[in-house]
């Protein structure tokens, strides 16, 4: 009987796993075709297409997808790509806010499966502006740890680059600049010679809110039912769930 609940999990995570990665994908894809109905197939002359190609190669999507997802932006194909992009602000447990990014082709199948999303994993859609308040659009990129590398060497390679801060986050460091400074945070990281990625205008919380055991349980089950969601980009929350209240919960499954 272990045996079999021992595969069944690392088939449930497998399969899990997967389904980010392809929606890690459809995230490119979409990137790539709305910059290049923007600006046109030439990466040369187009700085936000080749920004889009290279933070998906980046991301090991393949040179197909992404070709032809340049060929369907620019109306190459014959195909018309027309993408709007939606927030969607929602309560969720505890008194933690969620702050929904969309990017659809279709504004009422967008809203349809986030109310769903929302009503059936405990949350409520809240009203327009009673959450934005809560977040600050800011440049954010996750320095990739290596051995030796410090939080004082990455805050010296990027504080004149418009740098805030830079937190340590366990496997990563996050550098948090103001959102119109995020080329020139690209700028000194490169010149650094360090390794990033999620290198992007980002929504972040002005203060969290401390989840306990119960709490986490039902915000994450919310979470990830919004991220599963084709037209979902990014699921911004000011929930803080502790290293213990994590452990608490893995100890569970």
């Amino acid at each position: 009987m272990s045996g079999h609940s021992k595969w069944a999990t690392t088939k449930h995570k497998k399969a899990a796993i997967d389904a980010k990665r392809a929606k890690a994908f459809a995230k490119y894809i979409k990137a790539i075709e709305v910059a290049a109905r923007m600006g046109g197939a030439d990466t040369s002359a187009n700085p936000a297409l080749d920004l889009a190609v290279s933070k998906a190669k980046k991301n090991s999507v393949p040179n197909d997808n992404i070709d032809r997802a340049v060929k369907r932006g620019a109306g190459l194909t014959g195909e018309t790509i027309d993408y709007t992009e939606i927030m969607y602000e929602v309560r969720g447990p505890q008194g933690t806010a969620l702050y929904v990014e969309c990017l659809t082709d279709n504004r009422n199948r967008a809203a349809a499966e986030v109310r769903t999303a929302v009503t059936r994993n405990g949350g409520t859609l809240a009203d327009s502006g009673s959450v934005a308040f809560m977040f600050e659009r800011k440049g954010v990129a996750e320095v990739t740890k290596t051995d030796g590398l410090t939080e004082d060497d990455v805050l010296m390679a990027v504080l004149d680059a418009g740098a805030e801060e830079v937190i340590d986050e366990g496997e990563v460091f996050t550098v948090v600049s103001g959102a119109s400074d995020l080329p020139e945070l690209r700028k000194a990281l490169e010149e650094a010679e360090l390794d990033y990625n999620n290198d992007e205008p980002a929504f972040r919380p002005t203060m969290q809110v401390a989840l306990d055991k119960d709490g986490a349980k039902k915000f994450l089950k919310l979470a990830d039912a919004l991220e599963e969601l084709d037209d979902v980009q990014n699921v911004y929350s000011n929930a803080d769930i502790s290293e213990d209240v994590m452990a608490e919960l893995e100890a569970d499954d």
